[in-house]
């Protein structure tokens, strides 16, 4: 299977949600996942509110039933992954609905898609959950 044909499939199991959507979830109490490279966050700011999540511990974060889960979290948490661009996060998603988070999807455009829908923006270079 190649890469286009895995992301075909992630985002098949998907209803993923543009800037203006992720923005109204957050606000709403969903919890956003940025899953890109400390640099890229350093170098172009994160979305406030959202939690830093390094793409290697991601499925241990968001197993909603693993002991090494984010605190509050459920399978019936609603969560937004977001990567560059939205490709990463896109199977990243699809991941995370495999280990039961049931309203798992991802920002389609991922962070640049954010911040050139005008939406808010801070310094980035925030720690990741460890």
């Amino acid at each position: 299977m190649s890469a286009e044909e895995l992301l075909n499939q992630a985002r098949a199991q998907l209803t993923r949600v543009d800037p203006e959507q992720t923005a109204a979830m957050l606000a709403d109490g969903a919890l956003v996942v940025d899953i890109r490279p400390h640099a890229n966050r350093l170098a172009e700011g994160e979305i406030p509110g959202a939690v830093v999540v390094e793409r290697i511990v991601l499925e241990w974060r968001l197993d909603p039933t693993g002991d090494h889960r984010l605190p509050g979290l459920t399978a019936d948490t609603p969560v937004v992954i977001l990567c560059n661009e939205g490709y990463a996060s896109s199977l990243a998603a699809a991941d995370a609905r495999r280990i039961g988070l049931r309203h798992a999807t991802d920002l389609i455009g991922g962070f640049r898609a954010w911040q050139a829908a005008g939406l808010p923006v801070v310094a980035g270079g925030s720690p990741a959950v460890p």
